[in-house]
C-alpha cells in the first residue's frame, strides 16, 4: 500500500522524494506507443449496462515484456460510483490495470474518461499527466515515509493548499478513519492495522474522483480486516465514486462487492455481482477462485426431467479396481442432451465424510472410497480420498479426531445433488 494520488514530478523524482515503488522488473516493450489502430473489441464487455456521467470507463490495450515472457492486458469494462473487485489469480494483470488507469502505466491503444474527463485516449494521443488525473491510489506496498507522523504523511499530497487547510483536511480524514489521535505519531510507532489506515487517508484526502486500491488489506488480521471494512463500506457510502479493489479474498469480495470482474492472463473472463460470478461460475479458472476445490470431467448418462436432475459420470483414471469403478453423481438438470461432455465441480466443505455405509438420508449420492492423507491447515483438516477420482474434503478437528480417521480407512462421501455445480467442457 502506499499514498494518494502523485504529482508527476513525484513519479519522476522518485528516489530524490523518498518514494519507494515495489514493482516487478518489468521493461515496456520500446516500441510501444499509443497506436491509432483499432482496438479489438473485448468479449467480457458489457454494453447493456448503464454509464453515468461519474463511470469510469476503460478499454486499452497494454503490452509488458520481462526477460521469461511477453504478456498482454486487453480490458473493456465500465465502472460505476462504488466498489469495482478485480479478482483473479497472481499475474493475471490487475496491477498493471490499476497503473494504467493511475497514469503510471501507459497503454499501447485504446481510452480511459471518467466523469467525461479523458485521461488516456491513443487515438487522439492524449494522455493526462498524473496529477491532472484526480486519482486516489493505495498501493499493495506499505510506502509512508517513515520521518513524517501521520498527519504529515496524509497532508503530503495536499501541497496546492494553505498549511492551515492541509492540516484541517489531514485531521479529517484521520478522524474519519478513527485514528485522529495517532496524528503526531511516526509509522514505526503504530500498529500495521493503523499504518494501513494511514495510508488509506493518504489516498482519500484529495478527494479523488477515481480510488485504486491494490490489496489494502493483505496483511491484517482477522479483527482488523473487519473494522477497516466497515470504515471504506461507509465511506463509499458517503462519497460514491467508482473504487476499483484488488483482492485473492473471496471474503473481502462478498463483503465489499457491488459488481466482481475476474482477470486470467491479461484478460476479463467474468464479471458481474459477487453471487453471480462466484457462487454460479462459467469458467473453470473462476470456479478455481470459487472455492470449487474439486473439478471433474463428466458425460451426460441419463436426464430425469420430472425430478429435476440428471446423471453424470465421471471420468476415472488409474490402475486399481477401485479408480475403474464407475463414478456417477446425481446433479441439477440443465439444458443437454445425453452425450454431453462437461465439468462437475463441487466444494470441498460442502461433502460430508462418514466411516460407514449412510442410511435414510435425502443426499442422493453416496459413494464409497478410500482415505489417502490427512493434512491440517489451521483449523481445517483436508482430507484426501480415492473413490475413483480424488475428492478432497474439508473437515474440522473435531471431525477428524470423533471418526479417528487414518490413511487407509475406508470412508463414504455423501454429496448433495444441488452441491454439484455443472461448467461447460
Amino acid at each position: 500500500m502506499g499514498f494518494g494520488w502523485r504529482s508527476a514530478s513525484e513519479v519522476s523524482l522518485g528516489v530524490e522524494t523518498g518514494i519507494s515503488m515495489s514493482r516487478p522488473q518489468i521493461i515496456e516493450d520500446a516500441s510501444a506507443k499509443p497506436e491509432t489502430s483499432p482496438l479489438p473489441a473485448s468479449e467480457s464487455g458489457d454494453p447493456g449496462r448503464e454509464i453515468t456521467d461519474r463511470t469510469l470507463q476503460a478499454r486499452f490495450r497494454k503490452r509488458l515484456l520481462s526477460a521469461e515472457h511477453e504478456f498482454s492486458l486487453q480490458v473493456d469494462f465500465a465502472a460505476e460510483p462504488g466498489f469495482s473487485i478485480l479478482f483473479g489469480p497472481s499475474g493475471a494483470g490487475k496491477t498493471t490495470l490499476l497503473d494504467c488507469v493511475a497514469g503510471l502505466a501507459l497503454p499501447d491503444a485504446g481510452r480511459i474518461a471518467v466523469n467525461n474527463r479523458v485521461l488516456f485516449d491513443g487515438e487522439a494521443r492524449l494522455n493526462l499527466p498524473v496529477a491532472k488525473r484526480q486519482v486516489g491510489y493505495d498501493f499493495q506496498d506499505l510506502a509512508l515515509f517513515p520521518h513524517l507522523n501521520a498527519k504529515q504523511n496524509v497532508a503530503y499530497g495536499l501541497a496546492h493548499l494553505s498549511r492551515t487547510a492541509r492540516r484541517q483536511r489531514a485531521l479529517a480524514v484521520l478522524d474519519a478513519l478513527r485514528i485522529a489521535h495517532l496524528s503526531q505519531r511516526r509509522p514505526a510507532e503504530i500498529s500495521g492495522g493503523e499504518r494501513q489506515r494511514v495510508a488509506l487517508a493518504r489516498a482519500l484526502v484529495t478527494d479523488p474522483s477515481v480510488l485504486l486500491l491494490d490489496e489494502p488489506l493483505a496483511a491484517l488480521d482477522a479483527g482488523t480486516k473487519s473494522r477497516i471494512l466497515d470504515d471504506l463500506r461507509q465511506w463509499n457510502q458517503a462519497h460514491r465514486i467508482p473504487i476499483l479493489y484488488v483482492t485473492h479474498s473471496r471474503e473481502e469480495v462478498f463483503a465489499l462487492g457491488e459488481r466482481v470482474l475476474v482477470l486470467d492472463n491479461g484478460q476479463i473472463i467474468a464479471q458481474g455481482t459477487p453471487h453471480e460470478v462466484l457462487s454460479a461460475p462459467q469458467h473453470e479458472t473462476v470456479a478455481q477462485l470459487a472455492g470449487f476445490e474439486n473439478i471433474f470431467d463428466a458425460r451426460v448418462e441419463a436426464l430425469h426431467a420430472e425430478r429435476g436432475t440428471m446423471t453424470c459420470r465421471l471420468a476415472t483414471s488409474g490402475t486399481d479396481s477401485l479408480q475403474h469403478a464407475k463414478l456417477e453423481l446425481e446433479t441439477p438438470l440443465v439444458r443437454a442432451e445425453v452425450g454431453t461432455q462437461l465439468r462437475v465441480g463441487i466444494r470441498a466443505g460442502d461433502i460430508l465424510l462418514a466411516v460407514v455405509p449412510p442410511v435414510g438420508l435425502s443426499a442422493r449420492n453416496i459413494i464409497a472410497g478410500r482415505l489417502v492423507s490427512l493434512e491440517q491447515r489451521d483449523v481445517i483438516v483436508r482430507a484426501r480420498i480415492n473413490c475413483g477420482v480424488k475428492m478432497e474434503v474439508h473437515l474440522t478437528l473435531a471431525a477428524r479426531d470423533a471418526l479417528q480417521l487414518h490413511p487407509g480407512r475406508d470412508v463414504w462421501l455423501v454429496i448433495k445433488t444441488h452441491s454439484c455445480h455443472l461448467m461447460a467442457n
